[in-house]
């Protein structure tokens, strides 16, 4: 029932619910309400229920704290994850028994057939069970991230706890949510001899969504190569070996040794090489800058220095302010 209180009247007491408030009045009521306030009214009654699980409420929340995080690669791997919840399901489990249990008695009648009439083979018609579908509604998705139930990709920046060898990277994790802490885990995917490596208390600010639609295993394909220029920033692809699934590691556009670095007299954005070069070592080490060739560009690299993969560009503030707030306090080797 719906919450109601007695009113006095000249005919005597008359009951009113909140939900003879006019739909606006109401909607603008529930506005208000945090989450976890929406979920209480929900449990008042059936049309509370249908009201306070719409998408229409529960997409503010959702912009507001999982915005940022949940883009185009975690919507797939929410529908993935419900059709793997509704095939893990009893109801689910019940019904493939029921028929392969109909599907065994259709074959035993059939070989019967040839010897009995069709009156003793007479069979009940079973009516189709009602399966209860997976709920996409923004709520459960909301509800799934808040309790860590639902693991979705992510990239983490300066993974394993800031260690020196992933400084100013970004690689791809799986990540949950973990509400007592406000942090998240994070699981990356096994490559060489190592096996899936799970960080704890991953901070808000050190993720992003991937930026690109694909595997970390795969080359990404660039589109920039030919407007690269010096002062250019870029995030590049580097992996350790081929068995690493590739990071993205921040450098910028630097100038040929043949350029006097003269903006007015350069002339490398012309040239077929392309110097990235990375500030955050120290000049002269071998991690300091790279030669890639933008007409050919392909993974390039060996197996003491690594393998260089594709480059995209930066052409938005906030991605660089957000490098530079990763910056290492002194320089490396």
């Amino acid at each position: 029932m719906a919450p109601r209180r007695k009113l006095a009247s000249a005919t005597g007491p008359m009951e009113m619910s909140i939900l003879d408030l006019p739909e606006l009045a109401l909607e603008c009521i529930l506005e208000k309400l945090p989450p976890a306030g929406l979920c209480r009214m929900a449990a008042v009654c059936s049309s509370l229920r249908e009201i306070c699980t719409s998408d229409y409420l529960w997409e503010k929340h959702m912009r507001q704290k999982w915005g940022r995080l949940i883009g185009p690669a975690a919507q797939r791997g929410w529908k993935l994850h419900l059709a793997s919840a509704m095939d893990s399901s009893p109801v689910m489990a019940t019904n493939k028994k029921k028929k392969e249990k109909k599907k065994s008695k259709k074959k035993l009648i059939g070989m019967l057939s040839c010897f009995l009439p069709a009156c003793c083979l007479k069979t009940k018609i079973e009516k189709p069970n009602k399966s209860s579908s997976p709920d996409d509604s923004i709520m459960s998705l909301y509800r799934a991230l808040e309790h860590g139930e639902f693991w979705f990709p992510a990239q983490v920046y300066n993974r394993e706890h800031g260690h020196l060898g992933f400084m100013l990277s970004c690689y791809d994790a799986e990540v949950s949510y973990d509400c007592r802490t406000d942090t998240f885990l994070a699981r990356y995917p096994p490559h060489g001899r190592r096996t899936v490596v799970i960080e704890e208390g991953v901070e808000w600010d050190r993720l992003r969504p991937p930026p690109m639609d694909a595997p970390p295993y795969d080359l990404h394909i660039s589109n920039c190569l030919n407007d690269l220029q010096p002062g250019d920033h870029i995030e590049i692809q580097w992996r350790r070996n081929k068995e690493f699934p590739y990071g993205w590691w921040y450098g910028g556009i630097g100038h040929l040794e043949s350029c006097d670095g003269n903006r007015h007299f350069c002339c490398c954005h012309l040239s077929d090489t392309v110097v990235v070069q990375f500030n955050q070592y120290t000049p002269g080490s071998r991690w300091s800058r790279a030669i890639l060739n933008r007409k050919d560009h392909r993974e390039k690299g060996s197996d003491t220095g690594g393998f260089y993969g594709g480059i995209r560009k930066l052409k938005s503030k906030d991605e660089v302010s957000k490098w530079r707030q990763l910056w290492p306090s002194g320089v490396m080797n």
